[in-house]
């Protein structure tokens, strides 16, 4: 399985790059991985910046990638019904994941209706640096339910 995580801007934090950094590492066990990351554009109105962030995000984007977007509006999962996602993708022909992070002010509606499925972590907004976190936090964790591997709950 591919997987790519497209994201917003770069990490600036250390304690998240070494957080994001450790979990890539787990992860190579389970699949391919690779984070993409579009410049996070600084100047205009919140939809000049999301249509411009939008607009590289798309460029970046492959025609034979299942798309998933990180949106509050999306569907919610636990990580149990997340792993079987990740497993039923990748067991009937979509074995590579584009995941979608969007800066700080969101996601184009343009990126928005290019989603296979919108996918909710919360109702709550939690910055977009953090999200990358708790992605790929809950990546592995399905890659060790799918495995029934034991990990901490």
């Amino acid at each position: 399985m591919q997987i790519n995580i497209l994201t917003v801007g770069n990490l600036k934090e250390k304690y998240l790059r070494d957080a994001c950094a450790e979990y890539l590492k787990r992860l190579q066990a389970y699949a391919k991985f690779t984070v993409t990351e579009v410049e996070e554009e600084k100047k205009g109105t919140a939809i000049i910046r999301k249509q411009k962030e939008g607009e590289r995000i798309l460029k970046k984007l492959a025609s034979d990638t299942y798309v998933i977007v990180l949106a509050i509006e999306g569907k919610d999962f636990s990580s149990d019904q997340f792993a079987a996602k990740i497993n039923q993708l990748g067991t009937y022909g979509n074995s590579h994941l584009t995941f979608v992070i969007g800066g700080s002010d969101g996601l184009s509606p343009e990126v928005i209706q290019k989603a296979d499925l919108k996918l909710s972590f919360s109702k709550m907004t939690f910055p977009h640096q953090l999200m990358r976190v708790f992605l790929l936090e809950q990546i592995y964790r399905g890659f060790k339910i799918i495995r029934g591997e034991n990990y901490h709950k």
